[in-house]
């Protein structure tokens, strides 16, 4: 099957349920298949949050239950992204599994040791940080995963495929990943959760205005590492040069405009972008990707890892710019460059 095909196979099924307000006080079927907390650490229920929406969609053969807090945080079932990663243990494994030798809770879809080099800080800090929640009416604590670090996991995955080091059995894995962050970039995991619960139809009008708004943010968002380092090492032997971070040549910018943000909506929004990011006297106000959303990261991270792919497969700068123009000439592909048409 093609790498279209299989995208198409998986997007195509992306089906919500009917969402229910928690906030008026009604049930849900979904407040009966959540995890009970007799499993849970009570240290953590002095933390538990409460879900004023809840829905479901299905990508693919699964699904999807999602929430969204009343801070705002939308939140997957755990059990449903065990599922989704075809794990066989759920919430209650998840805390009862003892700390690994880096000292870190994980999940069993992360908890291989193959995989550990490939997880960042970032969600390494982010799994210690569990989050209960439950619902207004008739709702058990259960344990949850903030939407925003599901781009992540999938990414660990890839990382890993790339190194070589997934077992033959992880390999349908790192497949699944990729296309999940394909469709995720399609339809923004965000709006899907929003769609799914109804939150979408009481949010702020003002996140809706726009065609590109829902990617971008009016303030600027603290600097997160978002371009891995092997992104570098690969652009490094593209080019024959040895460079560090501090010391990066401006053609390196140049090439993360034309192979990145530039393919992000036909440019229209790294336009979006600069009209935030300069000044009116020109200077630049921060990094280009501290103007995105969790949505526009998602986009962002998406293409970075189509090009960082690509650049593997590739012998030399001049080879990955014949490779590169050719694909965005041939076919146009949305799902490999344009995720925005």
């Amino acid at each position: 099957m093609s790498d279209l095909g299989a995208f198409t196979q998986l997007s195509r099924p992306l089906k919500m349920t009917k969402f229910l307000d928690n906030a008026h006080g009604q049930t849900t079927p979904l407040a009966y298949n959540t995890a009970s907390t007799s499993h849970l650490h009570s240290k953590h229920l002095d933390h538990v949050e409460v879900a004023i929406r809840s829905g479901s969609f299905s990508i693919g053969e699964h699904l999807i239950e999602c929430f969204v807090l009343r801070d705002g945080t939308r939140v997957l079932s755990e059990r449903s992204v065990h599922r989704l990663f075809r794990s066989k243990r759920g919430g209650a494994h998840y805390q009862r599994k003892k700390k690994n030798e880096h000292g870190a809770f994980l999940p069993s879809y992360l908890s291989p040791k193959n995989l550990f080099p490939h997880i960042n800080n970032g969600l390494l800090v982010a799994l210690k940080q569990p989050i209960f929640y439950r619902q207004i009416v008739g709702g058990k604590t259960a344990n949850g995963l903030n939407a925003e670090m599901l781009p992540d996991i999938c990414s660990v995955y890839l990382r890993a495929r790339r190194a070589g080091h997934l077992h033959s059995k992880q390999v349908h894995l790192a497949n699944q990943a990729e296309l999940l962050l394909e469709a995720f970039a399609k339809t923004g995991i965000i709006a899907l959760i929003d769609e799914a619960t109804g939150y979408e139809k009481v949010r702020p009008e003002s996140a809706l205005q726009g065609k590109f708004s829902k990617y971008l943010t009016s303030e600027m968002q603290p600097w997160q590492k978002t371009f891995p380092d092997e992104f570098f090492a690969e652009l490094d032997r593209l080019h024959g040069m040895r460079t560090t971070a501090g010391n990066r040549p401006v053609c390196y910018a140049a090439f993360i405009n034309r192979t990145v943000y530039d393919c992000l909506g036909d440019g229209g929004l790294r336009c979006q972008i600069e009209k935030f990011n300069f000044t009116p006297s020109g200077n630049r106000r921060g990094r280009s990707h501290q103007w995105l959303s969790q949505e526009g990261r998602f986009l962002l991270i998406e293409q970075i890892q189509k090009v960082l792919e690509l650049m593997t497969a590739c012998r030399n700068i001049k080879h990955f710019n014949q490779t590169f123009e050719r694909r965005r000439r041939a076919v146009r592909e949305p799902y490999l460059f344009d995720f925005m048409n």
